[in-house]
């Protein structure tokens, strides 16, 4: 099946896809992105993902290339185009095309737009999170600002390349306190020897994950123990449960810490109610 893309006002096949060589995304990272989980076609979590769009445009003083609307009319198309009905759709927006120098563009140049859309296998996703999986952990090494969802992801790559080399699906950062921040594309939660669900506030350096944010209104009506208090590696190794969150994990439990097995082994009670009412509130309220 063609793929489409859609770039700068046009879409055209995937594979011919492409932006100007000086566009500040390529190279200076100058760039911001997000991430819709697609279920049934529609766009889940979606006001969510548009607020958090909104503000890492607004952090880095990058021209909104269009409307909400406007927006949203374009990213149903690409997942239309593509005949995605399970999958994921991705947003990037750049400074724009300019000459290469560090400073903004002066006059400023319109922001270039590129939108993708691409089918999940659930039913493999779902058995994957049936078994569990592996997290390592490495030392936090991000820039100060990883509340903006910029497309400057060198340290994320290079956790996710080593998590990758080790067996692991996913790497947590560790902060000099000794403190989890999140993973190198989710959030990083446990529930504790006391019952307690755990994840990072979002005033330490971490992204205010959407997923997480739906997620925690189920874990509100659900009634479970939370607390927005940080963890340790020793304390995630010890822990009852883990599990990390987002638009492309959703919710995966995690069994093994470091190559220290969690439990049993198993995904936790928690962990897969969660993710079932997780899904099932996405899936309710996606447009």
């Amino acid at each position: 099946m063609s793929r489409f893309a859609y770039v700068n006002g046009r879409f055209v096949r995937h594979g011919e896809a492409a932006v100007h060589i000086e566009d500040r995304g390529y190279q200076l990272a100058d760039g911001v992105y997000e991430v819709w989980a697609v279920f049934d076609g529609k766009l889940a979590d979606a006001e969510g993902h548009f607020a958090r769009l909104r503000r890492s445009l607004d952090e880095l003083r990058i021209a909104h290339p269009m409307s909400e609307a406007s927006l949203t009319l374009v990213l149903r198309e690409a997942v239309r185009r593509n005949k995605v009905k399970e999958g994921l759709c991705y947003l990037q927006v750049t400074r724009g095309v300019a000459k290469r120098d560090h400073a903004f563009p002066n006059p400023a140049v319109l922001p270039s737009v590129v939108i993708t859309a691409k089918s999940v296998d659930r039913a493999a996703a779902d058995a994957k999170a049936a078994i569990g999986a592996s997290v390592i952990s490495v030392p936090e090494n991000r820039w100060g600002r990883c509340d903006i969802k910029s497309i400057g992801l060198l340290p994320n790559a290079l956790a996710k390349q080593a998590a990758r080399e080790r067996g692991a699906i996913e790497a947590w950062f560790v902060d000099d306190m000794g403190l989890v921040t999140e993973g190198a594309s989710s959030n990083a939660w446990i529930v504790d020897n006391a019952g307690v669900l755990r994840t990072r506030d979002t005033n330490a350096n971490i992204l205010r994950g959407v997923t997480r944010s739906t997620l925690l209104e189920v874990i509100r009506e659900t009634g479970v123990p939370f607390s927005e208090k940080p963890f340790t590696i020793a304390e995630a190794q010890a822990a009852r449960e883990a599990f990390i969150s987002g638009a492309g994990s959703l919710l995966t439990p995690v069994v093994q810490v470091d190559g220290v097995k969690l439990g049993d082994g198993k995904p936790g009670e928690v962990a897969t109610r969660l993710r079932r009412l997780y899904i099932e509130r996405a899936r309710q309220k996606a447009v």
